[in-house]
């Protein structure tokens, strides 16, 4: 574990002399990849630098401690030792846990998809209800929503819905939301008091740069369409709205707002989200299960959660984590489930770490 602090610590410090070559000043792409890689690096540098100088204070007062005849001198080196000792293993625990690899998407902006699932109406209805809670959980965490395309449905909520929260570290904060949700409560249309079962399914993705994917132009298929609005003066008259087919995978993407422009990246955008994350998963179903994470293996078949509106209870399955309080949770109070999880996986790491696996 130290030899890899001193090569941290060694890389650090050569970024702070790369960060000071004029090369690299009147470079944007070299100054940003530099910038970003020593800020990354920061918090794990500074750490091990105030334990290595409270493991030199404790070495010095047991060397000074054998030397020493005067007893006062004795009695306060003792003093010295015991407030010094009780600093090492939280230290080289918290250690432990930085040099665990970070999600090189955990930064990114995230795609989100709800889809109603099994429970037709129900399911629809939950849909929205899930699209509330992540747009609540948004607005207090200081991330923005940006909805990409959507379809309302007739009795309420979404069959389906596509929308971006853009923020730092939003995808850290999001990705264990990906999986099959379902609750259990009594519908509106329900006259005889009933519970029903529904499920929708939320897909977590990270955002994708241009230089993540490249996608040819003559493997794409754009058609401009008149979208239906609200009536009235809502009406869309011309044919702005935009649907964009990656011929190879037959992926499609649209967006229907009022500027065909803005459509045309939105829609872009989103279709190269969802041909990534088709790229990703087909590799992902190669890993051993070994490499499957803790908190689950991302199959958005999986259930991973169940919202019990009767007895007003929220269950994780992935951590057997039960939560009595449904009614605060959507209404966007996930951090404490979203926390349990990142311990979970940490935890998790941190074993295969010690155990000498690669993670």
């Amino acid at each position: 574990m130290f030899d890899q602090l001193e090569i941290v610590e060694n890389r650090y410090e050569q970024l702070n002399e790369l960060l000071s070559d004029p090369d690299v000043v009147s470079d944007p792409n070299k100054l940003r990849e530099y910038s970003k890689e020593q800020s990354d690096l920061e918090e794990t540098v500074q750490v091990y630098r105030e334990y290595k100088d409270v493991k030199t204070q404790l070495d010095e007062a047991k060397e000074m401690q054998k030397e020493a005849t005067d007893s006062d001198m004795k009695e306060m080196i003792k003093e010295e030792i015991a407030e010094l000792e009780p600093q090492i293993e939280p230290f080289e625990e918290r250690l432990k846990l930085l040099l665990i690899p970070k999600d090189p998407n955990d930064d990114k902006n995230v795609v989100m998809e709800i889809r109603g699932a099994a429970g037709g109406d129900e399911a629809n209805i939950f849909a929205g209800d899930l699209y509330r809670m992540y747009s609540r959980y948004a607005e207090e965490n200081g991330l923005k929503i940006d909805v990409m395309e959507s379809a309302p449905a007739d009795q309420g909520g979404f069959k389906e819905i596509s929308f971006t929260i853009i923020g730092n570290g939003a995808f850290s904060k999001l990705k264990y939301e990906n999986g099959a949700h379902r609750v259990q409560r009594v519908p509106t249309t329900e006259s005889g008091g009933r519970i029903h079962t529904s499920t929708a399914t939320v897909a977590v993705l990270p955002e994708v740069e241009d230089v993540e994917i490249d996608i040819r132009q003559e493997d794409l298929k754009i058609e401009t369409y008149r979208s239906s609005g609200a009536g009235g003066q809502h009406v869309n008259t011309t044919d702005s709205a935009v649907r964009i087919t990656h011929l190879p995978t037959g992926i499609v993407a649209t967006s229907s707002e009022k500027s065909q422009i803005k459509n045309r990246e939105k829609a872009m955008k989103l279709l190269k989200t969802r041909v990534y994350d088709q790229m990703v998963q087909e590799e992902q179903s190669k890993y051993d299960e070994q490499r499957k994470s803790a908190v689950g293996t991302g199959d958005r078949s999986e259930r991973i959660r169940t919202y019990n509106y009767p007895q007003n209870r929220v269950t994780d399955h992935r951590i057997g984590l039960t939560i009595q309080k449904l009614d605060q949770i959507m209404e966007g109070n996930i951090q404490e489930i979203i926390d349990a999880l990142s311990i979970e996986e940490q935890t998790h790491k941190l074993e295969e770490l010690n155990s000498g696996n690669v993670i």
